[in-house]
């Protein structure tokens, strides 16, 4: 693992103000002060930081961000509002179910096994359907990612910033010639975030509250302790996990959406970087996910936390690899230096933290917009056939407007309706290999 400056940098400011961008709903619906939730996110963001190390998954790791949405409804509803005991042992039973969803099918290989025989025009629905998702969060009024709406001209002058030197041909092609320019491009996303932090400063739209304080780490992780974890509050009882089961396997619809978009992304890029060989292996990834959310379910449980991919910085992460091997020796390298090797220091120091505050909005907007343009580019590669291709669409639609459950009923109804069940049978060759 080699250190890259860039990759660390962007990872302090983009990923230490997504990591943070939980915050204020830690406060608002579990009762948590401001070190607590810190600390929350701390201990979340190192669960994530960690994971490629130990588990040698060659996904940049994330939320599973579309559950998020579900999961606030499940705990503010009359059975677990205003009852904070009852809220994070809805909590656990949420993570619980999650991993034992995911280790089942990883140790099995069942999960493995159904990614593999999924057709394109299906994976393509999924995909697209996070775009569309995506596309409509950032723009919902009221939303906390709708930076539009909170900072108009500072956030969409970061988020249009980070979106070109993310995708931009022309701007690649100029930077061959230009030195400058390169270096500036280098820093992927970083640029994006200073300029439009200094830009929402003079507006006004940005306020800046600096705490020059170190966290007290021992004392805001007892008491997060004593509030949220099992061992401490009880375990979940049987209702709770009856109650949240559905849900659960709601999410692993969106794990498995993601699982399949990594892999599509990983084996575009590989085409071009040969030198390096990312093994894709869909059973450890359920495995390192299901991992992680049990140890999230006792410490500091808030379900959809633990996911398996960051779909915007997966995308800015291999564009960086396939640039060859004189610009990146591995995707490690830069999936290490972009999560600070695991350990994610940054959210002890509040004034890091509080310097990061203000532009939440803008990192999950960022994150929200890269996400979606990179699965539209995505999903629209995989399917050539212009009837695939509009059953494709009408899947994403529905993956975007319905509940996951109902949406992937929706897909396979209109797949088969028009492209015919053949799609869905494995070819010749993959059943031979599967033997």
């Amino acid at each position: 693992m080699r250190f890259s400056l860039s990759d660390m940098l962007q990872g302090f400011a983009v990923a230490g103000a997504t990591g943070l961008a939980l915050v204020p709903y830690f406060m608002a619906l579990l009762g948590l002060n401001f070190e607590e939730a810190v600390t929350m996110a701390m201990f979340h963001s190192t669960l994530i930081s960690f994971s490629w190390m130990f588990f040698g998954d060659p996904y940049a790791p994330g939320w599973l961000t579309p559950a998020i949405p579900f999961v606030v409804a499940f705990i503010t509803a009359p059975a677990y509002l205003g009852d904070h005991v009852s809220q994070f042992q809805a909590m656990t039973a949420l993570s619980l179910n999650f991993a034992f969803i995911l280790i089942v099918l990883g140790v099995t290989g069942l999960g493995a096994k159904i990614i593999k025989i999924v057709p394109n025009v299906f994976k393509g629905g999924i995909i697209l359907g996070a775009a569309i998702a995506a596309f409509l969060r950032v723009t919902k009024d009221g939303d906390a990612a709708n930076v539009f709406q909170l900072a108009p001209i500072a956030g969409t002058l970061g988020v249009v910033i980070c979106l070109v030197f993310a995708f931009s041909k022309p701007l690649q092609a100029l930077a061959i010639d230009k030195k400058w320019l390169a270096t500036i491009l280098g820093f992927g996303l970083l640029p994006g975030f200073v300029i439009a932090g200094s830009v929402g400063y003079f507006t006004g739209e940005f306020q800046y509250n600096i705490r020059w304080e170190i966290l007290d780490v021992v004392a805001s992780t007892t008491s997060l302790w004593e509030k949220a974890s099992p061992f401490v509050i009880g375990w979940p009882p049987i209702e709770t996990l009856m109650a949240s089961f559905p849900l659960a396997l709601i999410t692993y619809i969106l794990f498995f959406g993601d699982v399949v978009t990594g892999n599509e992304m990983i084996e575009q890029a590989q085409a071009t970087r040969t030198d390096e060989k990312l093994e894709l292996n869909a059973s450890r990834a359920h495995m390192a996910t299901g991992i992680r959310n049990i140890i999230m379910g006792i410490i500091a449980p808030f379900f959809a936390t633990q996911g398996v991919l960051w779909t915007g910085i997966q995308v800015v992460l291999l564009k960086k690899w396939t640039q060859g091997r004189d610009k990146l020796d591995s995707i490690f390298d830069s999936i290490g230096s972009f999560y600070a090797f695991g350990l994610p220091f940054l959210f002890i120091l509040l004034p890091f933290v509080t310097l990061l505050e203000p532009l939440l909005p803008l990192a999950l907007a960022v994150t929200l917009v890269l996400t979606a343009f990179a699965c539209a580019t995505l999903a629209l590669s995989l399917v050539n056939d212009a009837t695939e291709r509009g059953a494709m669409v009408i899947t994403a639609m529905a993956f975007s407007i319905f509940e996951p459950w109902l949406g992937l009923l929706v897909g396979i109804i209109v797949i088969a309706a028009l492209c015919g069940f053949q799609v869905f049978i494995p070819k010749k060759e993959i059943l031979v290999k599967e033997k």
